[in-house]
């Protein structure tokens, strides 16, 4: 039975990994590996029980004998809750941030970026989108980034060609960006909540390496644009009817959405309550100020959509649903005692953190960042905080993503919106991304020397 679930979770990311050419969806994958394995677990739950958790087992049978229903009522409450309180703090947190996301994006808190962007340099157009990306995602999900990055730059920029360029720019910061934080990214997110990482440390130790894989293919791209580019002049949208907020009162909001979200590490080390929560206070403050600010509405129609607005577009529900079952299905995998044979094989082999760092990164040019980096971070036992291991799993799965374009959620936005094609995206961007994830690799090398 091991090897059927091992084999469910091998099946699944062969199936991910080839999502754009099956067509088959990466969350819809997850979650059916995930409840496929649990059901298979708990039909064999007492070997698995007595293997893994004896001790416990007889604890909670308190003299009562041992049946396959009480079998399976400690498998529910005991060991299948573990997990699902860990995916669903790291869930409840992505519903919050992209929550808050849309709340300003309806009330025209972005516009702002547009604004940025009129310009006719092509340099100065590729370095706006950068790093304006770069900042946002570093406290946003790559994909909620990405995603509203890519759409107005597409509003903006007519040659296509030219679009496919600034695009890939926008994704190579998106994933750099996210890595740079641990509330930008599901993985960063994850290491947090498990309390490997903390986030301060976590930050300083990959700032450099990431602005490296960042910076130097941007440069790298920018080169083969023209001196020029074609833009549509834009301008501040008129928004009256749908929003009636003044310039004030959109900034008010940016910063009570974007600066809450920053204060989220300094709430969880005052309460050391789960940072899902402080995500939720921020939403729930920003949701205060909107209905506030949005009470004078004339079209009542709009003041119901605005009080209650769409809290995720479709892309990120699919986000939601793949880190949830992708962690459940870890997690029983885990369960079986596999992956500890399997960390074990690899250390009598002489793998090191480098090692599994690179193989990292060479999985996640195929497998999505996230169901690489969980893989290896759930594959390692050890508890230790701030562990080198972690650092080079979260950095080498989040630049490997940039070498293929579907190797990360950013990049599948990208391919949908632009069109990009593979064999494109390697020759123009993906090998120069490359060279900037080893260079980074250097430099975290460097700081650890």
């Amino acid at each position: 039975m091991t090897i059927a679930i091992v084999g469910i979770l091998f099946l699944a990311y062969l199936l991910i990994a080839t999502e754009e050419f099956t067509n088959v969806n990466k969350a819809a994958v997850a979650v059916f590996a995930c409840t496929v394995g649990w059901v298979l677990y708990i039909c064999f739950g007492t070997d698995f029980v007595m293997s893994q958790h004896a001790g416990d087992y007889l604890l909670f049978l308190s003299g009562r004998p041992s049946t396959s229903v009480v079998v399976k009522e400690f498998i529910a409450g005991s060991v299948f809750l573990k997990y699902v309180g860990r995916a669903c703090e790291v869930v409840l947190f992505l519903l919050a941030t992209m929550t808050t996301v849309e709340i300003l994006n309806n009330n025209g808190c972005f516009d702002f970026i547009a604004q940025l962007l009129k310009t006719r340099s092509s340099q100065r157009m590729l370095w706006t989108l950068a790093v304006v990306t770069l900042l946002i995602s570093a406290n946003l999900d790559n994909l909620t980034t990405s995603v509203m990055m890519l759409m107005v730059m597409h509003k903006i920029v007519l040659s296509r060609r030219a679009r496919m360029v600034y695009g890939s720019a926008i994704l190579l910061a998106a994933n750099c960006g996210g890595a740079l934080t641990v509330i930008g990214d599901p993985t960063g997110l994850m290491l947090w909540n498990n309390g490997l990482v903390t986030p301060t440390d976590y930050s300083l130790s990959l700032a450099l390496p990431c602005l490296a894989a960042w910076a130097l293919p941007t440069w790298w791209i920018g080169r083969v644009l023209p001196d020029r580019v074609e833009t549509e002049w834009v301008t501040m949208p008129y928004r009256g009817d749908d929003t009636r907020l003044s310039t004030w009162q959109r900034l008010v909001m940016l910063i009570v959405g974007i600066g809450g979200l920053w204060f989220i590490p300094t709430f969880h080390n005052i309460t050391r309550l789960s940072p899902f929560l402080g995500a939720l206070c921020v939403l729930s403050v920003l949701w205060v100020v909107n209905e506030l600010f949005n009470r004078k509405l004339l079209n009542m129609g709009g003041l119901s959509e605005r009080r209650v607005p769409p809290a995720l577009f479709y892309a990120s529900h699919q986000t939601i649903l793949f880190v949830f079952g992708m962690m459940l299905a870890l997690g029983v995998v885990r369960e079986t005692g596999a992956l500890a044979d399997c960390w074990n094989f690899l250390q009598r082999l002489g793998a090191t953190d480098w090692m599994m760092g690179l193989g990292a990164g060479v999985a996640s040019t195929v497998l999505d960042n996230f169901a690489t980096a969980a893989s290896f971070i759930t594959l390692n036992p050890s508890g230790e905080t701030n562990a080198l291991y972690w650092k080079l799993v979260a950095y080498a799965s989040a630049v490997g993503g940039n070498v293929l374009v579907f190797g990360s959620v950013a990049g599948v936005a990208l391919i949908r919106a632009e069109r990009v094609h593979v064999g494109w995206y390697f020759k123009q961007v993906g090998w120069k991304a490359a060279v900037g994830a080893l260079a980074g690799f250097g430099l975290l090398l460097a700081m650890v020397l």
